[in-house]
């Protein structure tokens, strides 16, 4: 890693920003991992024992990681700017030649390997963690996966031909799960289809289903009723008959895979890019909204390049010498500022939703105006 840095004041600034990095990333860690084991606790019956409760808190570690990584990362390198400046040292650099741009080129380089970092747990580790978590706790508790609702999760899907095998046709399904065992795996399904004008022409009851190599669902104990329109003089007096029709097993093609519905076990914030790009690609194909998931695919690809932001405000501290403040107190503002980061960022992603904004420019804008707020921040303490 200590290629990136072939001066040796670059080295020492790694060292340093990396060793308080890690060491306060572990304390926050470490602290709301007690605080999520505290809430876990009110859910310990039957099976869900303390050992699998504390094992579901470590399987979301990771995303908690990615969460607390920009924080760490500015609260790390206030307290080594900050003691630089109270030993002199960083005034030493700058008498050496380490002038602004310098800096901030050293900080970007040494923000390059918590990028990677960032984006490795942010888009493998987490979403994998926290789906097994989710089957884990589920398979303890005896819960079904996936409710979003009381009546449990709904996803609209496309029609193919009458049984369900074959090209696609004009219409519309409505499919209703229960619960979602596992990724292959749902009970308790109904399926609402309509035709192009809108109207009821299929319902379809299953108890359970499960998803086969070929991309199709092999449902079971299934009764379909199908609503026949009676042919009538008067075509506002419409008369509807119905047929009832059971079977013990259905083959049904449908666009609703095993991955659609494992990106519904976990918030849009933790899923992978690439599972938020399907499930956007399927919402847009359908028709429906799509505004939150896209919002939390541009925050996912803007989010890992918050740290070296974080950095950035960091550097003014090195200029600020021991007469402006202790240590402590330069800490302590870190932490107020990361808090207000994420604060900000948050309370935006919901305003932005409301207002119907671009979900480009409401995941860019928050990173932004601290950016905006670092560059000033240089510019002032760098011309007094």
């Amino acid at each position: 890693m200590f290629f990136l840095f072939p001066k040796i004041y670059e080295k020492y600034l790694a060292r340093q920003i990396y060793t308080n990095f890690f060491f306060i990333l572990f304390a926050l860690v470490a602290l709301f991992i007690f605080f999520d084991y505290l809430n876990e606790v009110n859910n310990l019956r039957g099976n869900y024992t303390n050992y699998l409760a504390f094992l579901h808190i470590l399987l979301k570690s990771p995303s908690r990681l990615v969460e607390l990584i920009p924080m760490a990362a500015l609260i790390g390198a206030i307290y080594v700017f900050a003691q630089m400046a109270s030993q002199s040292e960083f005034t030493i650099l700058r008498m050496a030649g380490l002038n602004t741009s310098k800096g901030l080129w050293t900080l970007f380089k040494i923000g390059i390997p918590i990028i990677v970092c960032t984006f490795t747990l942010s888009e493998w580790v987490g979403p994998y963690c926290d789906t097994k978590a989710e089957e884990m706790r589920s398979n303890a508790l005896n819960e079904a996966l996936g409710n979003s609702l009381k009546t449990g999760t709904w996803i609209k899907d496309k029609l193919s031909d009458p049984d369900g095998d074959g090209p696609r046709k004009p219409g519309i399904r409505f499919v209703n799960v229960g619960s979602i065992k596992n990724r292959g795996e749902i009970s308790a399904i109904r399926m609402y289809e309509f035709d192009e004008n809108r109207h009821l022409q299929i319902i379809r009851e299953a108890q359970s289903g499960s998803y086969d190599e070929r991309g199709f669902w092999n449902l079971t104990k299934v009764t379909e009723t199908r609503v026949i329109e009676q042919s009538q003089p008067n075509p506002l007096d419409t008369k509807y008959r119905t047929v009832r029709t059971s079977f013990p097993i259905q083959r049904l093609q449908s666009e609703v895979t095993p991955d659609i519905l494992a990106v519904l076990l976990i918030s849009p914030e933790r899923m992978s890019i690439f599972n938020l790009n399907r499930f956007i690609e399927h919402l847009v194909d359908n028709k429906q909204d799509s505004k939150t998931y896209e919002l939390a695919l541009w925050k996912k690809l803007i989010y890992p390049f918050t740290t070296l932001v974080m950095l950035c405000l960091a550097l003014p501290f090195g200029y600020l010498h021991a007469r402006s403040g202790g240590i402590s107190l330069k800490v302590f503002g870190g932490i107020i500022l990361g808090i207000s980061f994420i604060l900000f960022n948050t309370l935006f992603s919901h305003i932005g939703l409301l207002g119907s904004w671009p979900p480009l420019m409401t995941a860019i804008l928050p990173l932004g105006v601290y950016l905006m707020m670092a560059i000033i921040a240089l510019v002032w303490v760098s011309r007094k």
